[in-house]
């Protein structure tokens, strides 16, 4: 996966967060990016061999640039300590479900994928093909393969309604789902997976198992009905 100078890297960086050291750091983190655009063209390539509606994009698509948005954060640190890498059809605009990547050796790191916070009109599609099409949806989660790799759809009282959302009835036997805002699951990375000569192809493994469940998201998403505006 990523060489170790790279984890030092962001080891070191994640204690001397400011604009001087980074200054004085800036060729050895040129090695880091390059490092990181080597991974995602690795895990991208192996991507693209199982999801064919991927096989346009770069890995400019997929990347993010290691400073941080502080116009309107508490947190005035001025760079990313970890990395993300965004595999969706869209690419980085993130208006639909696809696949993502954190690379975070010290808060934890994970694999996963789905479509985050939703907009409005965009949780009502999702929610109707959830409505709609529940049976579906629980052969997806209940398969084998997603059931030993990610359990179920990530969960929390952040991400929950407390009520059902208008439109819908408690006794909806879909209910515990669509009171979800947010569709993902995800699944940690172990440090030394991080470092593993292997890591990038189990990575790809467990990706390519989301795709049924992020193919249900999609589909709702696109959907013309025009009873969801």
């Amino acid at each position: 996966m990523l060489q170790k100078d790279t984890l030092s890297f962001f080891d070191e960086l994640r204690l001397n967060n400011h604009k001087e050291w980074f200054d004085k750091n800036r060729s050895r983190y040129e090695k880091v990016k390059k490092d990181y655009h080597r991974l995602v063209d690795e895990i991208l390539t192996g991507m693209q061999k199982h999801v064919p509606g991927i096989s346009h994009l770069k890995v400019k698509d997929c990347t993010f640039r290691i400073n941080r948005d502080i116009r309107f954060s508490r947190d005035k640190t001025p760079y990313k300590t970890h990395l993300g890498i965004i595999i969706s059809p869209l690419g980085k605009r993130m208006q639909n479900a696809g696949y993502y990547v954190h690379l975070d050796p010290e808060k934890g790191s994970f694999a996963g994928g789905g479509i985050y916070m939703p907009q409005g009109n965009v949780i009502k599609k999702i929610r109707k093909e959830i409505d709609v099409f529940y049976d579906d949806l629980l052969e997806i989660i209940h398969h084998e393969n997603f059931k030993n790799t990610y359990g179920d759809i990530d969960r929390s009282d952040e991400i929950t309604l407390v009520r059902p959302p208008k439109g819908y009835d408690k006794s909806n036997p879909a209910i515990e789902f669509l009171k979800l805002k947010s569709f993902t699951s995800s699944v940690p990375i172990s440090k030394s997976l991080l470092t593993d000569k292997n890591g990038t192809r189990k990575v790809v493994e467990k990706l390519v198992i989301l795709k049924p469940f992020i193919d249900f998201l999609n589909r709702g998403v696109i959907s013309e009905d025009p009873s969801v505006i």
